[in-house]
């Protein structure tokens, strides 16, 4: 297709956006093939009225809710406004819009009510997997607080049932935890799930670890975790090597080569805070924009495997110009 005036114009910038770099990078390392398959089977196929929507469009426009972390009119107005993404979504406007809210709206309940989150994190771990890029052996588990509105000033005049308040240092949060199980050599997020805040970060922890890692490593707040019954009397969790961090207290007390050691530890810990970073900071997902556990699970499942796509495409792009000052030296 012969690109635009526009289009031509658009490309002599001296600068290329933040915002563009990201879409285009993600753009090139996203399955879609894969993705599209998942959700083939339970899509609409309307032999009468309206040609639906292509998959892989409305595939499109939900990333870009989750990625800007957008309402289903926000995202519609960003693609609108933005050139940037009205080119992630492959829209030629002389031919078509812009899918409206309310299709995005169907399109992301029929994806939560199969559980096509699950399912697409699940497929891009075993092509990652496939590709040699997951390694094995040890994790690391972690939990964040994602805070929920606290508010009563909704439809129901009530605050969602299903999230709690829990108290981190001298503060009180409401809402939800997410626990996630990262492979402790990629930093690459293979197990999720959540609760209510109130919810200790042990009473999850064995549903983050992979039945063949031999190490886990853990924050202080996972102290004890070993001496737990769940623990003791399953034969491979009674075999794991627990690191879990001195409390920090204990840690002035140390000597200076255990003080190493707990250093060792924290950068290996450190991968799966950078996880939670992507998620909360770059993805803006540390207020939950719907109602209930589950919603918000599926939203956290897509955002959690763009998160490893991301961290994917960087380390791609790193080791290319590594690469590329070696040739050159």
């Amino acid at each position: 297709m012969q690109p635009s005036l526009s289009e031509v114009e658009y490309g002599q910038r001296r600068r290329v956006p933040k915002r563009e770099a990201f879409l285009k990078q993600m753009d090139a390392v996203v399955p879609w093939v894969d993705w599209v398959a998942l959700i083939e089977p339970h899509y609409y196929s309307n032999k009468r009225g309206r040609r639906a929507v292509p998959i892989e469009t409305m595939l499109r426009m939900y990333l870009l809710q989750v990625w800007f972390h957008l309402s289903d009119e926000g995202v519609e107005d960003q693609i609108n406004d933005s050139f940037a993404m009205r080119q992630f979504m492959r829209l030629d406007f002389g031919r078509q819009q812009v899918p409206d809210a309310t299709t995005l709206l169907h399109f992301r309940h029929l994806l939560e009510k199969h559980q096509l989150g699950a399912a697409m994190f699940a497929s891009l771990n075993a092509k990652l997997e496939a590709d040699g890029l997951v390694m094995r052996g040890g994790s690391i588990v972690d939990a964040t607080i994602i805070a929920a509105p606290s508010s009563t000033k909704n439809a129901t005049g009530t605050r969602d049932p299903q999230m709690r308040q829990t108290k981190k240092g001298n503060q009180w949060y409401f809402g939800m935890k997410a626990h996630a199980g990262v492979d402790a050599g990629t930093g690459l997020v293979h197990s999720i799930t959540v609760t209510a805040a109130s919810v200790h970060d042990l009473d999850e922890v064995t549903h983050l670890v992979r039945a063949d890692d031999q190490v886990v490593y853990a924050d202080a707040g996972y102290q004890g975790v070993e001496k737990r019954s769940e623990i003791i009397n399953d034969e491979h969790l009674a075999q794991v090597e627990w690191r879990v961090a001195a409390r920090k207290s204990a840690l002035k007390q140390m000597h200076p080569h255990e003080q190493a050691i707990e250093s060792r530890k924290a950068s290996v810990r450190a991968k799966i805070e950078h996880v939670f970073l992507i998620v909360k900071r770059d993805f803006g997902f540390a207020k939950t924009r719907y109602r209930g556990l589950a919603k918000n699970l599926h939203h956290l499942q897509v955002a959690m495997a763009s998160a490893n796509l991301l961290m994917t495409a960087r380390a791609t792009m790193i080791q290319a110009r590594m690469n590329t000052a070696i040739t050159t030296a």
